[in-house]
């Protein structure tokens, strides 16, 4: 168990197709998912920046940053005048791939003359989390991990490492994503990952892949003693932190998921927590048939079929990569405050081939809060794990 301070999360930010503001998420979450692509629609960046030409200046993942983080900043309230202790941590997958696709054009097109000047300062993947740190001026660490699908969980738990460890007293932070580019779209169609049914369905027996999504959400993390000195509005507490890697593929995950299980269980006792003190889980739960069955197999040998409440949320939101972990626990949060869980939408028929264990279907759960987790697993066998506690004294 770390014994280092504790930490407070202050400040919810969330952009998503399920819904683009914190209570319209929820609202999301507990709704049919959406029809199609799962886009952000009408989507206006401009009042997040200082001018419509800068605003224009960045690719839609980083506006998607910006958008999420500034619900976030104004939920958290006023966190000092100490620059020098509040921190970015980020998460992206794979950064600004619509410009990078549109400068490509523009080369064969009209000539590398014509290529935006603008192009790289874009399509960084750090670009999400300099903007952050500019706009607020947050002068302490500025860092972006771009560890596929685990990105925002791995920029959560750093966050909350570095606060732990005394190094900041805030730390910004979360994931945002955009690549529902042609190139983006047709890459993990070829490579079997998106659904063909064109529907999510975590851990059905009929699941054929992802729906890919985009958007953002940022988590405004505190050092708690400073939360509670200035009377902040706590949304929950960052109890354990898990990280490793399955260190066997590019894109399968370890037989029997046994990554997945040591991450949840690194996390756990990170929190000082036995397994019989997690009462929900918030799967990656992603509607492929290989992660879906490891994470399942998991789930089941550290929990049994009797364990806690699992959703997996992409049956709503479908899978937005590096931003997913944000998400999720802006969703495991939100289940805290309205006492339910919300359904695994998509869900129709079990899986035979599949251990049981304790899935919400159907509608959403009464639940009593208490250590939930939220998973995620990454190409490259990155895996992370958060647990995350209710706004306790």
């Amino acid at each position: 168990m770390s014994d280092g301070r504790r930490v407070a999360i202050v400040g919810l930010g969330v952009i998503s197709c399920a819904g683009t503001s914190v209570d319209a998420f929820w609202d999301g979450l507990n709704s049919d998912p959406p029809e199609g692509e799962r886009r952000v629609a009408d989507f206006d960046p401009a009042p997040f920046y200082d001018s419509p030409k800068n605003a224009r200046r960045a690719d839609r993942s980083q506006q998607f940053a910006m958008a999420s983080t500034a619900q976030a900043m104004a939920d958290a309230g006023d966190l000092g005048t100490n620059p020098d202790r509040q921190g970015v941590i980020y998460g992206t997958g794979v950064g600004g791939l619509q410009t990078f696709e549109d400068q490509v054009l523009v080369l064969d097109r009209k000539g590398a003359r014509r290529v935006s000047p603008f192009m790289v300062p874009m399509m960084m993947p750090n670009a999400p989390g300099a903007a952050i740190s500019m706009r607020y001026g947050l002068a302490g660490p500025c860092e972006v991990l771009t560890t596929a699908c685990a990105a925002a969980t791995h920029a959560i738990g750093y966050g909350t490492r570095l606060i732990r460890a005394d190094v900041v007293d805030v730390a910004v932070t979360g994931g945002c994503e955009s690549v529902m580019t042609p190139v983006g779209t047709a890459g993990f169609a070829n490579m079997t990952a998106l659904s063909s049914s064109g529907v999510s369905m975590p851990f059905d027996v009929n699941r054929d892949g992802f729906m890919m999504t985009e958007g953002s959400a940022t988590l405004v993390l505190e050092e708690w003693d400073s939360a509670i000195a200035r009377g902040a509005n706590i949304h929950g507490e960052v109890l354990g932190v898990g990280s490793n890697a399955d260190a066997h593929h590019i894109t399968a995950p370890s037989p029997g998921g046994a990554g997945a299980l040591r991450c949840m269980q690194l996390a756990i006792d990170d929190a000082g927590l036995t397994p019989s003190d997690i009462v929900h889980v918030n799967a990656h739960g992603t509607s492929t048939p290989l992660n879906d069955a490891a994470e399942a197999e998991a789930l089941n040998k550290l929990f049994g079929t009797d364990g806690p409440l699992v959703t997996s949320t992409k049956g709503v939101t479908g899978h937005a990569l590096g931003a997913a972990g944000a998400l999720e626990a802006v969703a495991v949060l939100l289940s805290m405050r309205h006492r339910k869980i919300p359904p695994t939408a998509g869900w129709t028929t079990p899986d035979p081939d599949i251990p049981e264990f304790n899935l919400v279907t159907g509608e959403a759960a009464d639940w009593e809060p208490g250590p939930s987790l939220s998973n995620s697993f990454g190409f490259g066998g990155h895996n992370g794990c958060l647990v995350l506690g209710p706004p306790t004294a």
